[in-house]
């Protein structure tokens, strides 16, 4: 089980008494004057906004529904290119890029669509990629009942690209629940090689 139920959040996901106290606190520290036109809006609505929707992720009401259909076949499924956007816990700054997902299903496959749209709800959240990559593969196993998932993650970091080394370079990360047939990870490398041709 992942850190998702393990949080208690406000019904809309985040204390905007404390979001915005906060951030005004910031911008202060940095010299700027909250109540400039430009910065008013930015304390009192778009931040609180903002981190509301970008840490979807530890709210389980926000999960999406699993929906599953008669499987035809029980070969490998395999979703590529699932564009993802998450916030680094160690300076609250985005890393992103895609990640790649397949799945061995048993009687039942779900609607490629709630695959993306599992991925984007498990990266709203302050995390690591090695960690996201690993919540990503456990989740699915556990929310489709299968017995093979494999996640291969591409981000960029702007915590290295805007600071620190100031280069931007691509972290893979990869995770396996369960164990592939050799057929099944060269398929998935297959797969994962002709998405990354198209890029």
């Amino acid at each position: 089980m992942t850190q998702h139920s393990q949080l208690t959040q406000p019904e809309d996901g985040i204390n905007r008494e404390k979001a915005q106290r906060a951030t005004r606190l910031l911008l202060e520290a940095l010299g700027e004057d909250p109540d400039r036109p430009g910065l008013a809006d930015t304390w009192e609505r778009r931040v609180p906004d903002a981190f509301a929707t970008l840490t979807d992720g530890i709210r389980e009401n926000e999960k999406p529904t699993m929906r599953t259909f008669d499987a035809e076949a029980d070969g490998l499924v395999v979703k590529t290119d699932i564009p993802f956007y998450s916030l680094c816990e160690h300076h609250l700054l985005p890393f992103h890029g895609t990640v790649h997902v397949a799945y061995r299903p048993r009687d039942k496959v779900v609607g490629l669509s709630k695959v993306a749209r599992y991925v984007r709800w498990q990266s709203r959240q302050l995390t690591m990629q090695e960690r996201l990559t690993n919540d990503i593969a456990s989740g699915l196993a556990e929310e489709l009942n299968v017995p093979l998932v494999l996640v291969e993650m591409d981000a960029t970091h702007l915590c290295e690209a805007m600071r620190g080394i100031e280069t931007k370079s691509t972290t893979i990360t990869q995770t396996t629940v369960g164990e592939p047939t050799a057929i099944e990870r060269a398929q998935f490398r297959t797969a994962v090689a002709r998405a990354e041709g198209r890029q």
